[in-house]
């Protein structure tokens, strides 16, 4: 089979077979078809779509071009959580250890910051001595122990994603549903959960920008899992503004131990809690949503997540000591301050633009091979709905230098909106679709 006759009935609007999307994806893999054959099939899928069936064959052709992840002889159930990506998404690492605590096993591998999003990776790195390059054996021994475990994507498992995504990445094919799902699904199944929940996120600082384009991919994630024998929950949440009052590498540690202490901000736990609630459900230990939400309330407040957290750092590599001895201290000495331009109520804080403001400051990367600053980023004292004389302090921001705060400011104060009436206030939870 030619790969150019794929690529011929695929521009066409043709539906592709099983074996004519082995033809590509395997052969890409295995150097037969070469890169710039792929890329005119993924501009063509792009223009084009792909059917539910196309989808569904996609992804499992992805899955089975490396390692399945084997959880056997471990007591499950095993549910893991994805989020699309967004900017003080810090949600996995407070997450994992309060569904641990109840119960559930947590096989969880993240990713790194790439453009205005944060990554799950970084943000654990800047614990000191904190690894997450684990073998499957370190991985399953410590989900066992623990309960969870956090580790990034190995070089066995799903090789043809990682080829794809970094040529969608330079072929201006990232925006498509059907591949954004066979990425992100050939990832998960691999690692060898029962059930997923997905966090979408919609808004600006999303990948998503819009409550419909983000409906699009959940149901998509949501009945393509489902095609693969998982349960699946789809959670659409708000990112118009940074989640949380904190975004930076380290500065997201602190405040996740603030979260797991029981002193969390409102809209983190609003987002984590119902995460982990349907985490709980999804699992099987829990009949509904609201008894599992108070058994995660119960995990934090007897103080069982923050114990799992800790036992976590130790067991990978981290220093506990040293990370509390850090917790408010350690901040880049390179600072500046945003204060509100006038008196009023602050309308509205830019995700999108506080995200591309922290790649100038050192909290994010436009290339993989980019380094991050573990101490760079953005502490928040106001946020929407709160009221500002002119001159209040609204944030603290650290940079890696003073080029780099000078080089982010214009994306810091145009991303701060204060105006006379205070915005109404909203559940950041917009929609949820299941297939459980």
């Amino acid at each position: 089979m030619r790969a150019v006759d794929v690529i011929m009935k695929k521009r066409d609007g043709g539906e592709l077979s099983r074996d004519e999307i082995a033809a590509i994806v395997n052969g890409y893999v295995s150097g037969e078809v070469p890169e710039y054959q792929v890329s005119a099939w993924l501009m063509a899928v792009f223009f084009r779509g792909m059917s539910f069936r196309e989808t569904a064959d996609l992804t499992d052709l992805m899955l089975r071009s490396g390692a399945i992840m084997d959880l056997s002889g471990i007591t499950g159930p095993f549910v893991d959580k994805h989020s699309t990506g967004g900017v003080g998404d810090k949600v996995s690492l407070i997450l994992a250890p309060i569904v641990a605590a109840c119960g559930i096993r947590v096989p969880m591998m993240s990713g790194r910051a790439l453009g205005h999003t944060g990554g799950t990776l970084d943000k654990l790195e800047s614990i000191p001595g904190y690894t997450t390059r684990l073998d499957e054996k370190r991985f399953r021994e410590y989900i066992q122990r623990d309960g969870f475990a956090m580790t990034g994507q190995t070089d066995a498992i799903v090789p043809a994603d990682k080829k794809l995504y970094s040529l969608r990445d330079v072929t201006a094919t990232v925006e498509s549903v059907p591949l954004i799902t066979a990425s992100i699904l050939s990832k998960k199944v691999a690692e060898g959960s029962e059930a997923l929940v997905f966090d979408v996120k919609s808004g600006p600082g999303a990948f998503m920008k819009t409550v419909e384009d983000a409906e699009r991919l959940a149901s998509s994630l949501v009945r393509t899992g489902q095609a693969m024998g998982k349960r699946i929950v789809g959670v659409i949440t708000d990112m118009t503004e940074p989640l949380g009052d904190k975004v930076g590498n380290f500065l997201e540690v602190e405040e996740s131990i603030d979260c797991l202490k029981g002193r969390g901000p409102a809209d983190l736990m609003e987002v984590t809690y119902r995460l982990s609630a349907w985490m709980l459900v999804a699992g099987g230990v829990a009949k509904d949503v609201a008894a599992a939400a108070r058994m995660c309330e119960e995990a934090v407040s007897s103080g069982k997540a923050y114990d799992l957290f800790e036992r976590n750092v130790r067991t990978q590599g981290g220093d506990v000591e040293k990370m509390l001895s850090l917790y408010g201290t350690y901040r880049s000495k390179h600072v500046r301050e945003l204060k509100a331009p006038v008196s009023g109520y602050i309308r509205s804080i830019d995700a999108f633009k506080i995200g591309l403001a922290g790649v100038y400051l050192g909290v994010g990367r436009n290339k993989t091979s980019d380094p991050v600053a573990p101490d760079v980023g953005f502490v928040f004292e106001r946020k929407k709905g709160a009221r500002v004389q002119k001159g209040d302090l609204v944030a603290t921001v650290y940079g890696k230098d003073a080029a780099s705060l000078d080089a982010a400011w214009e994306l810091v104060s145009g991303a701060l909106s204060v105006g006379p009436d205070a915005p109404e206030s909203a559940s950041l939870i917009l929609k949820e679709i299941t297939a459980l």
